[in-house]
């Protein structure tokens, strides 16, 4: 069985986030959350319960190992990713990300059945 600092290190690599992201979606200090992920410091309740609440995983799996990791579905990060490079843009490129989202939609639809 892992310990808690490969627990949350999993955790983590599981939305495929740095550890600079990860701490700012709980909203805690990316080097004081990188000594603890690296087992340099113990991680607190506080670090816990913010995991547990933002990325919906059990408590006791982060604490124990024990269980399922998630205590339900896990949150989609993509939208999230989708946002930034969108925001990121300027408003020629924003039409072009709509336009390839209308042409991938029509081609799910096709495929599935769906028109």
């Amino acid at each position: 069985m892992s310990d808690i600092h490969t627990r949350l290190k999993e955790i983590r690599t599981h939305f495929g986030l740095t550890i600079r992201e990860f701490s700012q979606k709980i909203h805690f200090s990316h080097s004081l959350y990188g000594q603890v992920e690296y087992g340099n410091r113990e991680p607190n309740d506080r670090i816990i319960e913010l995991i547990s609440s933002q990325f919906k995983v059990s408590k006791e799996w982060i604490k124990n190992g024990t269980g399922e990791m998630f205590s339900e579905s896990p949150p989609d990060l993509r939208l999230e990713k989708i946002l930034e490079v969108y925001n990121t843009v300027n408003d020629v490129l924003k039409d072009s990300l709509l336009d390839c989202s209308k042409m991938l939609l029509k081609i799910h639809h096709k495929r599935n059945g769906g028109g």
